[in-house]
């Protein structure tokens, strides 16, 4: 058998590929699932207790993730100016 045949049946094919990453997606959905219930509790006891509106929270988060991203909220601010100049209307 020369080099190149044993190459090509060493290679792994795309759908190989495919299964090897949705068997480590998996599992790491898998292991994500306990902190995305302990997501939901946080909300839900912020919600029960009184001390956050589902609004509030949905903008805290909001505010979390831009500054995570270190967006400029003034170039942000000016394309919604600019959107909102142009017609561009939410809803």
């Amino acid at each position: 058998m020369n080099l190149t045949n044993q190459n090509q049946k060493t290679q792994k094919t795309t759908e190989q590929h495919m299964v090897d990453f949705l068997k480590h997606f998996q599992a790491l959905e898998q292991a994500m699932e306990p902190f995305k219930d302990q997501k939901r509790d946080l909300r839900e006891n912020f919600h029960e207790n009184g001390w956050l509106s589902k609004e509030e929270m949905r903008m805290a988060v909001r505010a979390y993730r831009m500054l995570k991203q270190d967006l400029d909220l003034e170039e942000v601010k000016s394309l919604i100016s600019k959107l909102k100049l142009s017609g561009f209307n939410n809803g």
